[in-house]
């Protein structure tokens, strides 16, 4: 009897995770979803503040100072040595992983998360981040590298694909009539959980610190709890809308007011094969790939243009002495925190923008005043005119994040809502394309104009000609865009079996077992708010703390 009831019991377990269950009953408040996706993009997004970790890890063996390992030892030497340093070059391999295997994963399991519903994609993304820091955490330990390739890199990896994508389809569906705000406010907190766990990683850290350990090990460890408990409650407050759903009040715009809005819907299966897909590919794998380099270079770009004028002295980076070198470099850690919140902002600002100027005029926006902007860096720099080239690029970054939060939205114009989460978790294949392009051109052209010659200060010059290229070809890209030929479109029959084997339809009687039968109080509401908010709230003030010196 007793291994019965535990079965039972692990049933329920298993039928509370199940799409159907989460089907929002009459009444239930769609402001709780953001929250929630909130909650779990703001821990997932501190694979964009990984870098904080690269020089305590670079002195992991020798605790004060790099204890080099000898002349010769390649990168896969690295994988297993324990008795000398990683160098930070190795150590960047993480964050390449991060990114490659964020596309690839979400490619892969977008089907399964559509049908899944973002309940189970939620909490599986919860089980591959914390526990790839598990596994990272034990490799710092015991100073295995190939440990943190496969905790954090593979197996955290494939949670930030399936983390990033789980709320699009369902915030979307909640929110027919604000698409690119309703994105935006997610895919927002995937930029801003670097805000929040880079400053929270170096308090960690410094308590964490001995003589004989750089404590690292031990923040993973404490990351990973925190962030279990934030991503566990906000996969479980997923719910999602019933088939059929609308605001009240609402009506569709048809297509005669609005020929990019379909109302009908392309299957997974068949909008990879349209021009559409591989047309909006191109426009995000373009404008991230212009946006991503710099993003990697922000710091030492600022100091090597400008060198001793950001501190009124006339001289080159190199001609400096100790004590200007470190007031630059603060200067420029400022400019970096001033990147990241554009790049927060922009993702709220021009998805919801998009919503007023249609997707296809944001994405020109983006492509022609990115064009000028990069374009006009190189002059700008030569003059010595820093408030100008600071805010060039504080608006190139809001534009980056941007194209991030607007492109789901893009999509469910072109394809309809019914595959938009899978479509864009294929779509992501451009972001680790552009993961790769982006720093190979601007670090690797940087390198090569310094070995012709050219001074520190010029080195940009060609790099950013280039990029700006780069964004007319994605202006183009932007501008072939039509609408999906009818022949692509699913008939209403062919719709029905999708909803029904994406458990779309509740069990009679359990529409709302999810947990909120008949309307939600507004203090729930605030609570959800305040979850997320405080945190966030924290971080940008640490963020701005840092960007101040930029103005002092």
């Amino acid at each position: 009897m007793s291994s019965i009831a535990q079965d039972r019991g692990s049933a329920s377990a298993l039928d509370f995770l199940a799409k159907e269950r989460s089907i929002a009953g009459p009444g239930f408040n769609r402001w709780l979803v953001p929250p929630a996706a909130l909650a779990i993009h703001l821990c997932i997004g501190m694979a964009y503040g990984f870098s904080v970790f690269w020089l305590p890890l670079s002195k992991a063996v020798g605790i004060t100072a790099p204890l080099a390992c000898p002349a010769g030892t390649s990168f896969f030497a690295e994988l297993w040595v324990t008795g000398c340093d990683w160098k930070v070059s190795t150590l960047g391999w993480m964050y390449t992983l991060f990114f490659v295997f964020l596309g690839s994963s979400a490619a892969v399991f977008g089907g399964w998360l559509e049908r899944a519903g973002p309940r189970k994609a939620g909490l599986v993304s919860m089980l591959c981040w914390c526990g790839g820091m598990l596994v990272s955490a034990y490799g710092i330990h015991t100073h295995q590298f190939w440990l943190m390739l496969l905790g954090s890199g593979v197996i955290g990896g494939i949670g930030l694909g399936l983390g990033y994508i789980s709320p699009v389809s369902t915030l979307i569906k909640w929110f027919p009539d604000r698409r690119g705000m309703a994105t935006g406010m997610a895919i927002m907190g995937f930029g801003g959980g670097a805000m929040i766990g880079s400053p929270l990683a170096q308090l960690l850290m410094t308590k964490f610190a001995t003589p004989t350990s750089i404590g690292v090990a031990e923040t993973f460890l404490t990351l990973a709890l925190v962030y279990a408990v934030f991503m566990t409650a906000g996969a479980l407050a997923y719910r999602v809308p019933a088939a059929g759903w609308k605001p009240s009040g609402w009506t569709p715009p048809t297509a005669a007011a609005n020929a990019m809005i379909s109302t009908r819907h392309v299957h997974l299966s068949n909008a990879h094969k349209t021009p559409q897909f591989w047309l909006i590919w191109g426009v995000l794998c373009l404008n991230v790939t212009a946006g991503i380099g710099v993003i990697g270079m922000a710091s030492p770009m600022l100091q090597e243009v400008f060198g001793g004028r950001l501190i009124g002295v006339d001289a080159a980076i190199g001609s400096l002495d100790a004590a200007q070198a470190a007031q630059i470099a603060a200067i420029a850690a400022g400019f970096t925190g001033l990147l990241s919140l554009f790049n927060i902002g922009g993702r709220f600002f021009w998805a919801s923008m998009s919503d007023k100027l249609g997707r296809k005029a944001t994405y020109a926006i983006f492509f022609l005043l990115g064009t000028a902007l990069y374009a006009s860096a190189p002059s700008t720099g030569h003059a010595g005119s820093i408030a100008l080239f600071v805010g060039a690029f504080c608006l190139i970054l809001s534009m980056y994040g941007g194209g991030f939060a607007t492109v789901p939205a893009y999509l469910a114009d072109i394809f309809g809502t019914q595959f938009v989460g899978a479509i864009h978790g294929r779509l992501l294949t451009a972001w680790s394309m552009a993961g790769i392009f982006g720093p190979v051109i601007v670090n690797y052209l940087r390198e090569f104009q310094l070995s012709q010659g050219v001074a520190k200060a010029q080195a940009y010059d060609t790099t950013m000609l280039i990029l700006a290229a780069l964004l007319v070809a994605g202006f183009l890209c932007n501008l072939l865009i039509r609408p999906v030929a009818p022949k692509w479109q699913m008939s209403e029959e062919e719709l029905a079996a999708a909803r029904k084997l994406a458990h779309e339809i509740a069990p009679a009687g359990s529409a709302s077992t999810g947990g909120v039968a008949s309307g939600s109080p507004a203090v729930l509401v605030a609570i959800a708010w305040a979850a997320v908010g405080i945190p966030l709230a924290w971080g940008v003030a640490q963020t701005v703390a840092k960007a101040a010196i930029l103005f002092k």
